[in-house]
């Protein structure tokens, strides 16, 4: 009588499991995507075929198949299959799970694959507990993690498993696995004819931003919630558009979104297109990013990327930093707009930049500069007796405020003003100096 509950117990659950576990591939040809891994021919999916799965990690945003992937392999294989989640797993139950894998191997003679979602989540001594045994072979592991595993997985795991990384669905992809829930026998609305519009699956897909898992369970809400008509569910874009509400982005503020949206907002700006620049920072505000984190990028940028062809980019972007601190959102983003948009669309000149590296270089491979006498300090008692500063040439005191003299360095060493912005006028007049120094 118990296996008979226990029997009904598991149907219901599975009958009401959020469609995206209902419709988990079982096997890879139902994996939609991800061909640059697990396509014909790729190793990945040999050895998944062939049953000689080594350690690995599968690296990926959430909803992309990590852990459908870590199932069909659990389908496929001979061996004992041991999942674990990182969340609610700790030494001890990872301690039980290897010892009684040891127990198997030699039993057996069978291994056990241990799977770890979430594995980022694992500590470091959680981690390193793992390691005698992927070393040994007493274990075959599979971790999936969203953030980036050379960052949050340990360097000797790193290097006893191979690393796989899973791409974001296109568009046209989630349309497909979409489409291919609809006709699925456990989508659990058989009673009804289904009629999703076009439009409509466009727009799930557009908003889930590659997540299959969120695309599922907003296709589930919408065929849930539509009332039926003479026996027909018809999902419009209006109905689509109410199972989600708000767009889902895929951001971090610690891990790979967070700096390849900073990347990507700098890089806009040093790239002079304004509207990028716009969108990667409205992106991260979006996201809960520090407008002062924004701020900083600006300022960098300034200085980095426009530098001497418009000094007024600093100017504009330190206000921008200043005037954030006593703003805050959501009027911050105006301020932070125009000293981006400012930034992007001045003129570039990274010589300071590379004049300060070229110095740093210098000081610190090349033998030290002695300061020329008519530069040394003369206000401490003493100085002139012992020569300090006596031959000195007052710039202020001659034609265009310049004399040629000994500064230790000659002029062009390290920066080299550009032709463009303010930096041009630089060009011209250094021109002429060099002519006076040749004269000299």
């Amino acid at each position: 009588m118990a296996d008979l509950f226990e029997h009904a117990a598991a149907d219901r659950m599975r009958r009401e499991a959020p469609l995206a576990r209902r419709l988990a591939p079982r096997n890879l040809d139902d994996l939609v995507g991800q061909e640059h891994i697990i396509g014909p021919g790729k190793m990945l999916r040999r050895a998944i075929e062939a049953d000689r799965i080594t350690s690995l990690i599968l690296y990926g945003p959430p909803g992309v198949g990590k852990t459908a992937l870590a199932r069909i392999i659990a389908m496929r294989t001979a061996a004992r299959f041991e999942p674990l989640n990182a969340v609610t797993s700790g030494v001890k139950e990872l301690r039980e799970v290897i010892s009684a894998a040891k127990q198997r191997q030699i039993h057996e003679q069978r291994k056990t694959i241990v799977f770890v979602d979430e594995i980022h989540r694992f500590n470091r001594a959680q981690q390193d507990a793992l390691l005698p045994d992927v070393e040994n072979g007493s274990i075959v592991l599979i971790g999936a993690t969203t953030e980036n595993p050379f960052f949050s997985v340990v360097a000797p795991l790193l290097s006893r498993s191979q690393i796989f990384e899973l791409k974001r669905l296109e568009n046209e992809q989630v349309v497909t696995l979409l489409r291919r829930a609809l006709t699925h026998p456990e989508l659990g609305v058989d009673a009804y004819e289904l009629v999703v519009d076009d439009d409509a699956l466009e727009h799930i897909a557009r908003y889930a931003e590659g997540d299959v898992r969120r695309s599922l369970n907003a296709l589930e809400i919408a065929l849930l919630t539509t009332p039926p008509v003479d026996g027909r569910i018809h999902v419009t874009q209006a109905e689509a558009t109410e199972s989600i509400q708000r767009k889902l982005l895929h951001y971090d503020g610690t891990g790979d979104e967070h700096y390849d949206a900073a990347s990507a907002f700098i890089k806009s700006m040093r790239g002079s297109n304004p509207d990028a620049a716009l969108y990667w920072m409205a992106r991260m505000l979006a996201s809960g990013e520090p407008p002062r984190f924004v701020a900083r990028r600006i300022v960098i940028a300034a200085s980095e990327d426009v530098g001497n062809a418009e000094p007024q980019a600093l100017v504009v972007a330190n206000a921008a930093w200043q005037a954030c601190e006593f703003i805050g959102l959501p009027e911050a983003r105006i301020i932070l707009a125009q000293a981006a948009t400012y930034v992007a669309c001045a003129p570039k000149s990274n010589a300071a930049y590379n004049g300060i590296n070229a110095a740093q270089a210098m000081v610190e491979e090349e033998k030290s500069i002695a300061v020329p006498p008519a530069l040394q300090d003369t206000h401490y008692k003493g100085a002139k007796r012992l020569g300090r500063g006596g031959n000195y040439l007052y710039a202020h005191d001659y034609e265009e405020g310049y004399v040629t003299q000994d500064y230790g360095v000659p002029r062009g060493t390290f920066y080299h003003p550009t032709d463009r912005g303010k930096e041009a006028e630089f060009r011209e007049r250094f021109a002429r100096f060099d002519e006076r120094d040749a004269e000299a």
